[in-house]
């Protein structure tokens, strides 16, 4: 059962986070192309990687549902390296839901000729910025699955 729930949650991995990441990092372009409502094109793109980001955030829910259950199946809910990185996981999530996906919504709106909405006024340079905050942050996650500081496995 454990190399199913494995399975699941490197998958999970690999399909949500990695197609978010791809997503994200390409928004501001488009966005930014899109901007003043000249480029219908990129408008397009930019709204079809937003939707990209919002379907897999909630997709990528799984990941850390499937972590979990792997850790408790091998014993290691208390490992230092589980706990920094379902931390990690955790603010990654949070700059995704509450300012990566507001951010994009906000800078479709102002490329669509929207009126302002709440919040402060996005920039795709801070959004280019706190993409770039949250890949790292999976590079970190990941790094400390592969390498389990502390294990016994031999990595």
């Amino acid at each position: 059962m454990t190399k199913v729930l494995l399975s699941l949650h490197v998958l999970a991995a690999i399909l949500a986070v990695g197609s978010i990441t791809v997503a994200a990092s390409m928004f501001p372009r488009y966005a930014l192309q899109a901007s003043g409502g000249q480029d219908a094109r990129a408008a397009s793109i930019a709204a079809l990687l937003h939707k990209i980001c919002r379907g897999y955030a909630v997709a990528g829910l799984a990941v850390p549902v499937f972590g979990i259950a792997t850790g408790a199946a091998l014993g290691v809910l208390t490992d230092a390296w589980l706990i920094a990185s379902l931390a990690l996981t955790l603010i990654a999530a949070a700059i995704l839901a509450m300012a990566i996906l507001p951010g994009q919504q906000r800078l479709l709106a102002l490329a669509q000729g929207s009126p302002a909405q709440d919040g402060p006024r996005p920039t795709a340079s801070r959004l280019t910025m706190l993409t770039g905050i949250f890949n790292v942050l999976w590079a970190i996650v990941v790094i400390l699955m592969i390498v389990r500081p502390g294990s016994t496995t031999g990595a």
